[in-house]
């Protein structure tokens, strides 16, 4: 009897605790908003707040959105740098309309441009993507977001193959992937991981956690064998 009613609390341990998992799962935000990037000291977009999103107390004039973040994306070819700067923006898009078409479009005809390196090129198509990609996570999926019919994962994995070996784009592309195709995040994840052990900055946003101290690590997120439901804000 004493080893029946163990053996029951033992299954209710399990159930309890495989729940919970789940249901952090299935209730995280957005993947690429919902986190901020570790960039070290790297200049990005003004930011006041101490989580991911705004403190409702920035003054930070978004109509200069465009010309600020593509300041700063050609002056450090760091793809986290690039991550962390386009969910800056990506945020503060979401105020102003005018402000996120204007960024998407600018972004879209620079990587179209010719006049550049490959690895210039490669950053450039990896910008205009995963910006399409958090626009879809952050300003829906209806008329009101330029992005809503751009395929933004695609022009991420074309950057890929210019670029060459990216561990970082890797870990961007896996992102992107969460709620997409399991075995393609799981390529990418596989790479970012790997890569991340000549690459410290990688390293520590892959054991950063996302959503707090108790949920899963970024490298648990991207690793898992199913795909994640996140909620939508």
């Amino acid at each position: 009897m004493k080893f029946r009613i163990r053996f029951a609390a033992s299954l209710s341990t399990l159930f309890l605790v495989a729940l919970s998992f789940f249901a952090a799962v299935a209730f995280a935000g957005p993947p690429l908003i919902c986190h901020a990037f570790d960039i070290g000291g790297a200049k990005s977009l003004p930011w006041i707040s101490e989580s991911w999103n705004l403190t409702g107390e920035e003054s930070y004039n978004s109509r200069n959105l465009a010309t600020d973040t593509i300041a700063i994306l050609d002056s450090n070819s760091t793809v986290l740098v690039h991550m962390e700067t386009l969910r800056r923006a990506t945020i503060f898009a979401r105020k102003n309309p005018q402000a996120a078409k204007e960024l998407l479009t600018r972004l879209v005809a620079r990587a179209e441009s010719t006049r550049q390196s490959r690895d210039s090129v490669a950053l450039a198509q990896f910008d205009a993507g995963y910006l399409a990609e958090a626009f879809k996570e952050w300003l829906g999926k209806d008329g009101s977001n330029p992005a809503m019919n751009f395929d933004g994962y695609a022009l991420v994995k074309k950057a890929i193959q210019l670029r060459g070996n990216d561990p970082q784009m890797e870990f961007a592309a896996a992102l992107i992937a969460v709620e997409g195709s399991a075995s393609d995040r799981l390529e990418h994840a596989q790479k970012a991981l790997a890569g991340s052990k000549n690459d410290r900055l990688l390293a520590r946003n892959l054991a950063g956690h996302f959503g707090g101290p108790n949920t899963m690590t970024l490298a648990e997120l991207i690793s898992q064998n199913s795909a994640t439901k996140v909620a939508r804000q």
